[in-house]
C-alpha cells in the first residue's frame, strides 16, 4: 500500500504542478503546502445492494481537495455529472481517472472545474478503489492564483468547518458558493 501511496503522491504532485504551470502559476505551491501528512489514500468497498437503481454508495458531492486520483475496478457504478444529465464512467481497471477538487477550483480562478459525481451500488457484485487526495495543511491559506479572484481567501480549516457546518445544518454540503466575493 506505501508504493500505491508514494506512486499516487508522485502523480499527483506532477498532474499540479502541470496544471498550475499552464496557468501561467507558481507549480512549487503544491509541493510547499501539500505534504505527506496532508494528503492521503482511501480504500473503498461497495457491498451488492438489490436496491441498486436508488441506492448510493456515495452520495453526490465534488472533492474538498486539489486533485483526486482514483483507481477502480471493473465494476462501474461512477457517475458524473456532464450538461446537468449522470454521466456513467465505464470502469478500465488499467486506467486512473483525475477529479478536480473544489480547492483546485478556486484556486484556478474557475479555469478549471470541480466535477460533481456519484457512486451507484450493483445488485450482485462489489466494487473496490482506491483514492488518493492531493490535500493541503489546515492553515494553508487558499487564493486564486490570478487576479481579479472570484473567492475571498480562505484556509483549508476554514472551508472544512463551512463544508460540516453545511451538512450538519441543511444535509449538504454548498462549498465554493460560501466563498465568492
Amino acid at each position: 500500500m506505501q508504493k500505491v501511496a508514494a506512486a499516487m503522491s508522485e502523480l499527483a504532485r506532477v498532474l499540479a504542478r502541470a496544471l498550475a504551470e499552464n496557468l501561467g502559476c507558481r507549480g512549487h505551491f503544491f509541493a510547499e503546502d501539500c505534504g505527506e501528512s496532508t494528503c492521503f489514500l482511501r480504500l473503498n468497498r461497495y457491498p451488492p445492494c438489490p436496491f441498486f437503481q436508488t441506492t448510493f454508495g456515495l452520495m453526490p458531492h465534488t472533492d474538498s481537495d486539489f486533485l483526486t486520483i482514483l483507481h477502480q475496478d471493473h465494476v462501474g457504478g461512477l457517475q458524473l455529472m456532464k450538461d446537468s444529465k449522470w454521466v456513467a464512467v465505464r470502469p478500465n481497471p488499467d486506467a486512473l481517472i483525475v477529479n478536480i477538487g473544489d480547492l483546485f477550483q478556486a484556486w484556478s480562478n474557475d479555469v478549471y472545474k470541480s466535477v460533481k459525481h456519484k457512486v451507484m451500488t450493483n445488485w450482485n457484485a462489489e466494487r473496490y478503489s482506491i483514492a488518493y487526495f492531493l490535500c493541503p495543511s489546515y492553515e494553508s491559506t487558499i487564493g486564486s492564483c490570478t487576479e481579479p479572484s472570484h473567492y475571498k481567501k480562505f484556509t483549508f480549516k476554514e472551508f472544512r468547518k463551512q463544508v460540516q457546518e453545511d451538512v450538519k445544518r441543511i444535509g449538504y454540503k454548498v462549498g465554493l458558493p460560501r466563498f465568492l466575493l
